[in-house]
């Protein structure tokens, strides 16, 4: 029979990473303590790219890059074999200024990526003055694409256990023997934990150098009858996510305020300020939805991913920050490289859990 793995955490990351695990042959049970798919990924935007690439370390963009060459295919073949639809497309990125155009060329022509500059008014009539824009970027609708990954783990004849909160390890000799929950003891031959902002927190002593803490982010929702642009816009942290059915995101705060997932009042404000600053014509408009999430804030957005340096049946796949949908697919890869030994698509080591 074959190796059975516990993974611990329902979002994307715990998601792929179960299915990439089902598709190699291995049993997978997953154990969510809420419902699947309704932390993080749920409340994220779905842009297939970091904000801007050249504001971040090689090893965040390198991620971001092998895992948005996968997704176009991966949604593609979620919708065939699920009836899902993740609505991925590549609505491309538009920057308006001020920007750093030196370092977006720069950076561009390093990795093969497109850029071209723009004149704003033919993309945003009655806008004014350049713009950069990268049209290979792609968008995906994370609660599809949620519910998609959700029924394709259970179709591949994945066990889901959700409202089932992981409490803690049984451990001996160097291994875990079981996992306590809400619901019982769960044992199995591996363990993963994928638990987004909740991961130190549920390894406790054993987290080592996983250092994982939560940053609340805030997002805005408005509602049009048909999208008041195509593509994504991004003006310094501010972004604009337009879906094909009018609604378009708006987001989205960066708050150190513990497991408090509350939205504010002042995040709602200074939201607004910035997006009435850009499109004075939306002032009548407000917002149909505020919601906020728990991001699983790391240093300089690198997860950690792969076997534990002292228990030998635990592995991590967390620690994603702000990039957790769009590195998912990439990162269930390497994780599936690293428990069967074989190479890696690119270095490695600034994911290792260090000790």
């Amino acid at each position: 029979m074959s190796e059975h793995f516990l993974i611990i955490g329902g979002g994307a990351v715990g998601l792929t990473s179960a299915q990439a695990l089902l598709e190699a042959g291995y049993r997978v049970t997953l154990v969510e303590r809420g419902d699947t798919g309704q932390e993080a990924s749920w409340a994220g935007g779905g842009i297939m790219s970091p904000l801007c690439s050249w504001d971040y370390p090689e090893s965040v963009t390198r991620l971001t890059q092998q895992s948005m060459g996968m997704f176009e295919a991966a949604c593609a073949k979620l919708f065939a074999s699920t009836g899902i639809n993740p609505e991925y497309q590549r609505s491309g990125m538009l920057l308006l200024p001020p920007f750093q155009t030196e370092a977006a060329v720069q950076w561009c022509a390093a990795h093969q990526v497109a850029l071209q500059s723009v004149v704003l008014g033919d993309y945003l009539p009655g806008m004014t003055g350049g713009g950069l824009l990268m049209p290979q970027v792609g968008q995906v609708r994370n609660p599809r694409l949620l519910r998609a990954l959700r029924r394709q783990v259970e179709m591949f004849g994945g066990i889901i256990l959700e409202h089932n909160e992981a409490q803690g390890f049984d451990i001996e000799a160097g291994r875990i023997t079981a996992l306590q929950t809400s619901n019982g003891t769960l044992v199995a031959d591996n363990y993963i934990v994928a638990a987004g902002a909740w991961s130190r927190t549920l390894l406790g002593e054993y987290a080592q150098g996983l250092d994982v803490r939560p940053i609340r982010g805030q997002i805005l929702l408005f509602k049009f009858d048909v999208p008041p642009f195509l593509n994504i816009l991004l003006q310094e942290s501010l972004y604009f996510i337009p879906r094909i059915d009018g609604h378009v995101l708006v987001g989205s705060t960066l708050e150190d305020a513990g497991f408090d997932k509350s939205t504010t009042d002042e995040a709602r404000g200074d939201l607004l300020q910035r997006v009435y600053a850009l499109f004075p014509e939306w002032q009548d408009r407000l917002p149909v939805r505020h919601w906020a999430g728990l991001r699983p804030g790391t240093k300089d957005n690198i997860p950690t991913i792969g076997r534990h340096p002292h228990l030998t049946n635990l592995y991590a796949n967390c620690g994603h920050f702000r990039y957790g949908v769009t590195m998912s697919l990439a990162c269930a890869e390497l994780l599936l490289n690293d428990i069967e030994g074989r190479p890696q698509p690119f270095p490695v080591d600034d994911y290792r859990w260090r000790v």
